[in-house]
């Protein structure tokens, strides 16, 4: 078998293996939460018939392993389940709050990936000279401060302030795009700052360590600028380490969103689980970690298979 084929066979499978594992671990997780669901759905009043009866309508009694097998068999045909707390449909429910949350990580990754790679290169070109110096500095800083504290920073900042945009995230089917823009804005801002540095340093450090082999030294000795250099030899040669820390942080984006979410009340994912983590709602929980756990891996994935597709020793194996 071809070796290219073969690696992303393999990565495919433990991505697959992985997901499922987690899904497992995820559904364990939900099983041992304290706290009894039938009571939180009823209240504090309910008899013990009544607690007994609701159990039984939602199949609590069952055994753990058949209830794990009914969910995950329901998650793979695109039913996740009914919420307990509101007997609405995960599935409907979960379409709209995944959309928000894809539409703020696209606007941050739009930002983000591109100024980091600028940055990345702008590091390079000017390496331990003060341009280099001051953008590590000011990445690096925007990395160890806690995104929570970046929102809260910027929301009394810009939006109480200045009153450039709103200190609430809220929007709607009826909003146009540009005002959707604008009301995402600060979210955008606090994700970028935070995957900023990650991807401008790694992009620094890929290129770094391509500058020092020989092809790059005879380039310069060709007369080739700098900039030429890094952007036509070192660059495109370290497009795979690259590729993979903004797959990460692409995966951050939607993954990582809860805190973002809740500090601007944004309509996501991340805000709608911690609604439900709340009211112990479980199928809600399970759905809503299974999704971020599908989303995290497969970016992942494709990072792996974008890093064996770009290596031409595998490509072109002697």
């Amino acid at each position: 078998m071809n070796p290219v084929l073969k690696l992303l066979a393999q990565r495919i499978a433990l991505s697959l293996f992985l997901l499922l594992m987690i899904s497992a671990l995820i559904f364990a997780g939900t099983m041992i939460l304290p706290g009894d669901v039938a009571q939180s759905i009823l209240g504090q009043s309910a008899t013990p018939e009544a607690l007994a009866n609701l159990r039984a309508d939602l199949g609590l009694n069952d055994p753990p392993l058949t209830r794990y097998f009914e969910w995950l068999f329901g998650a793979l045909q695109g039913d996740l389940g009914t919420a307990l707390t509101s007997g609405q449909d995960i599935t409907s429910a979960i379409g709209s709050r995944l959309s928000n949350t894809l539409f703020l990580a696209f606007w941050a990754a739009i930002i983000a990936v591109p100024l980091a790679i600028f940055l990345g290169l702008l590091a390079v070109r000017y390496r331990d000279r003060w341009p280099d110096k001051l953008i590590s500095g000011v990445t690096l800083a925007s990395i160890s401060i806690p995104e929570f504290l970046i929102g809260y920073v910027l929301m009394y900042l810009i939006a109480v302030k200045l009153r450039w945009f709103p200190s609430v995230a809220m929007i709607n089917d009826s909003m146009s795009l540009w005002q959707k823009l604008n009301s995402i804005a600060l979210p955008v801002a606090v994700l970028t700052l935070v995957v900023l540095a990650h991807m401008m340093r790694m992009t620094r450090a890929a290129i770094l360590n391509v500058m020092q082999s020989a092809y790059i030294e005879t380039a310069e000795l060709k007369g080739l600028s700098t900039f030429k250099v890094i952007w036509r030899h070192a660059f495109p040669n370290s497009v795979a380490p690259i590729v993979n820390v903004v797959m990460l942080n692409l995966a951050y984006l939607v993954v990582g969103v809860v805190v973002i979410e809740v500090v601007f009340v944004y309509p996501g994912m991340g805000q709608y689980l911690v609604d439900h983590v709340s009211k112990r709602d479980v199928p809600v929980v399970q759905a809503c970690g299974l999704i971020f756990a599908a989303v995290y891996i497969g970016l992942n994935m494709v990072a792996d298979i974008v890093s064996i597709l770009s290596n031409p020793r595998l490509r072109h194996p002697k």
